[in-house]
This record gives C-alpha cells, sequence and structure tokens, in this order.
C-alpha cells in the first residue's frame, strides 16, 4: 500500500494533474518532497488510532473534500465515505478476502468483505491492480465491466535494477553470508504467502546438494503461525536466516544475488515483489494462483503451492544455470513494461469517467 501510493502520487503529478493530498502528519514531510507541487493537508493526529481514522473519513473527510473544493476523492485502499460531497474513486487492491477467507483474520475479512461491496455499490469508477481481481471482485461483489480501471503497478528501475557483484557481495556480507548462495523471498510472513511450504519445499529441494543454499527469509515478520515450527524442523546442517525489514537501499542486490527467488503464493491481487525481483534479474519462481502469471508471463518458473511442488520446480531451476540465466534476461525485459506512469495514465481515465458520472 504504501509503495503504491509514494509512486503513484509523483506519477499523477506528471500527467499534469492538480493535486491535494491529505496525509497523517507524520507523513507530511515525506509527501511534500515527492509532489512539490501538490497541496498536502494533515488530518488531525488522533487519527493514527484506527477508530478515530474510520470515524474521520465518514464526518471529516467530506468537509475536507468541500473546503478545497477537490472535482473527485481517490480513496487508495478500500474504504469510502457513505456521504462524500464528489464523486470517488476507490482502489481495491485484490479480493481474497472473498476467495481465500481463511488466510484473513475472521475479523479482517470481514471488514473488507464489506468494505469491497461498499466501494462496488458507491464508487463512481474502480481501479484494481490486475485483470484476475477485477473478476474476483465482480465474481464476488457484483459491478459493471466498465466501472473497473485495471492499473498494472510500475516498479521503480532507480531502487530495483541488476546489480554489479561489488554491490551483490556488499548486501550478503551485511546478511552474514559472505560468499554462501542462497534462495530469496521478500514479504510478510503472512499465511498467504505460504512460507511454510516454501522452507519445507526448500528443505527437500537443498537434500543432498555438496553445498546448500540458505534460504533467507526477508520482510516484516507477520501472523502465520506456521511458520516458527516449520523453521524449527529444519535440519541443524541448514541454514534459514530471517532478516526482517532490510533497507531499501538493500533490496536491488538482495534479489539480483538470489540463486532463485522463490514466492509460491496462494493468491496475490498483483503481486509487487515478484515484478521487483524481475526487475533485479533474478530467476523467480512462483505460482500460477489470481494475478501471478499476469505478472510473471514468460519470464518466470511456476511450481504449485504444496511442498512436493515447490520441492521439485526449485531443485529443477537450482541444478539448470542455463534456464537462471534465460529467465534473468526475460524477466528484466518484461518488467520493463510495467511503469507507474502506465498506471496514473489508467488513474486518470477511471478519475475522467467519475466526473462524467457527475
Amino acid at each position: 500500500m504504501g509503495r503504491y501510493v509514494d509512486a503513484l502520487l509523483p506519477a499523477l503529478a506528471a500527467q499534469g494533474l492538480d493535486l491535494v493530498v491529505v496525509c497523517q502528519e507524520r507523513d507530511a514531510a515525506a509527501t511534500a518532497a515527492l509532489v512539490p507541487a501538490a497541496e498536502v493537508v494533515t488530518a488531525p493526529a488522533g487519527i493514527a488510532r484506527r477508530p478515530v481514522r474510520m470515524a474521520w473519513e465518514q464526518a471529516g473527510l467530506p468537509a475536507l473534500v468541500r473546503r478545497t473544493r477537490a472535482d473527485v476523492l481517490h480513496s487508495p485502499h478500500y474504504t469510502l465515505p457513505r456521504l462524500a460531497a464528489v464523486p470517488t474513486v476507490v482502489t481495491l487492491h485484490d479480493a481474497t478476502f472473498f476467495s481465500h477467507p481463511d488466510l484473513h483474520s475472521p475479523v479482517k475479512a470481514r471488514f473488507f468483505r464489506a468494505a469491497i461491496r461498499g466501494a462496488v455499490r458507491r464508487a463512481a469508477a474502480l481501479v484494481v491492480p490486475s485483470e484476475a481481481t477485477r473478476d474476483e471482485v465482480r465474481r464476488y461483489a457484483g459491478g459493471a465491466a466498465e466501472r473497473f480501471h485495471v492499473a498494472y503497478h510500475g516498479v521503480d528501475t532507480e531502487i530495483f535494477h541488476p546489480v554489479d557483484e561489488s554491490e551483490s557481495a556488499r548486501v550478503r556480507a551485511s546478511l552474514g553470508l559472505a560468499d554462501e548462495e542462497y534462495v530469496g523471498f521478500l514479504g510478510t510472513l503472512e499465511p498467504r504467502k505460504n512460507t511454510p511450504a516454501l522452507i519445507r519445499g526448500w528443505v527437500r529441494a537443498v537434500e543432498g546438494m555438496d553445498a546448500p543454499p540458505a534460504l533467507v527469509l526477508a520482510g516484516g515478520p507477520g501472523w502465520d503461525e506456521g511458520v516458527g515450527p516449520a523453521v524449527d524442523a529444519v535440519p541443524a546442517h541448514l541454514r534459514v536466516l530471517r532478516t526482517g525489514y532490510l533497507p531499501l537501499d538493500d533490496l536491488a542486490g538482495f534479489l539480483s544475488a538470489a540463486r532463485v527467488v522463490a514466492y509460491p503464493s496462494l493468491g496475490e491481487g498483483f503481486g509487487l515483489p515478484v515484478l521487483e525481483a524481475m526487475a533485479c534479474g533474478a530467476a523467480v519462481l512462483t505460482t500460477r494462483e489470481l494475478s501471478l502469471p499476469e505478472v510473471g508471463g514468460d519470464a518466470v518458473a511456476y511450481c504449485g503451492t504444496d511442498d512436493t511442488s515447490i520441492a521439485t520446480e526449485l531443485r529443477a531451476l537450482l541444478d539448470d544455470a542455463p534456464r537462471r540465466a534465460v529467465l534473468a534476461r526475460a524477466a528484466v525485459e518484461r518488467a520493463a513494461g510495467f511503469t507507474w506512469e502506465a498506471a496514473a495514465a489508467v488513474h486518470v481515465e477511471a478519475y475522467e469517467q467519475a466526473l462524467r458520472s457527475r
């Protein structure tokens, strides 16, 4: 969500839009730096607490929209005011709250199912990051096809790009890996990411190797209670690293240096870590669930979501250096087609549709 907003705002400004951006006070300076020509308005400090934020969205935000004389309101994360003073565009990032409710807490799943249904009923236009998300939202919540605008996320190639060996070595050294090869994963350790299956599949994949690559899990600790037991069951001669969040400046080196980047997700609204790994020239292994084939195309390798399939396909990729090289070249080329400029242009189309509805 943060990456989406931070990358989209400058691209929208480049489209010539007159922007008013509402944010928390702690984000005001960073937002102003992203879009210097925009008017940045800070919401009340109390919205740092969720109940206050939800109440302010319904009462305070419409009043702010009227004061700024905005023509369209864009709500970038599922929810919108019930009584907005102007047409509203809402971004719906994925529909797994319907299709995979077991991957979310019951409270979260109920809340976002209701939010999606409300957005479909009330928004003048809807932005989604993939055709799969559009189709899933329509399947579960309805909505006319012409109200949905598919805006694929872009990738910032100034941050995500192939790096030289010295940069790869720097990042490996910072992780305590030295010259050790590794399989990389980037993402929050939540149930949807299927990380326990990846851990078990990796153990089976590297079995019998003279120098088995480590498994490096980078990203937020999340709430997948299966990760700990899966790590505890790893044989002592194999190495798993849980790094937590990595500095943004280290991500290109981390992804580029991985022998394989594995992302065996159970379903994504888009799959930004896959695109970012592709842009870094990584050989990526992912699944065909929901939107992921739209991102990876023929430039990634695919596996199923179960331990056995992950192990089989991961071992095949680890053993096939020529195939990894082919995928790496194809990945960089395909990733170049995903730009925030193109995403912003689709958002503008959604705003124009909203204006026509007025």
